[in-house]
């Protein structure tokens, strides 16, 4: 994985970490509606594509052959929040209430793990070489998909903040109508 790759991830982690830390349980584990997520299970879904990906990448570097698919427009895709992508089962969060460390140890965890897979690839040209499925993106090299992870969290920042606005605007409101 290149540095730049490396350092995305880690830039994104810490602001994700950052827009979180503050938050109270409540913050935490809000719902607008029954259908919307709350922010702990945004992060939830979050951990739980990263460890899929962690899964199809490891995949793909034990597979035979290397691949030649075309490089997608991943970043276009995944940033473009106007077009709702719809989770498959498999990384659909638990609709349990989660607490602040639990969301950042299961975070922490994830990402122990990608960065040890990773430290495993001898030949991380490899990485650009193979590719593997993805449910959303189609065929996808194998560094597109480390790429498709901070990408997706990005995509997701962008969601815990109107989450995080949302509930400080009707809390807000809230107050307020009790105070007259």
């Amino acid at each position: 994985m290149s540095k730049i790759g490396n350092d995305h991830l880690t830039e994104t982690r810490d602001h994700l970490i950052n827009e979180i830390d503050s938050l109270s349980e409540s913050q935490l584990n809000w719902k607008s509606n029954l259908e919307s997520w709350s922010i702990a299970q945004v992060c939830h879904h979050l951990v739980l594509v990263e460890e899929s990906t962690i899964k199809a990448i490891a995949w793909g570097v034990k597979a035979g052959e290397p691949t030649q698919s075309e490089r997608k427009k991943v970043e276009q895709h995944i940033l473009d929040r106007t077009k709702k992508i719809i989770a498959p089962k498999i990384v659909e969060p638990d609709t349990k209430l989660f607490e602040m460390q639990q969301i950042k140890d299961l975070l922490n965890d994830s990402r122990i793990k990608l960065h040890s897979l990773l430290s495993t690839v001898e030949d991380k040209s490899m990485l650009a070489k193979k590719s593997v499925k993805h449910p959303a993106l189609g065929e996808l090299r194998l560094d597109q998909w480390i790429e498709q992870i901070y990408l997706h969290e990005q995509r997701h920042i962008e969601q815990i903040k109107e989450i995080r606005s949302l509930y400080e605007e009707l809390t807000e409101a809230f107050s307020s109508d009790h105070i007259q």
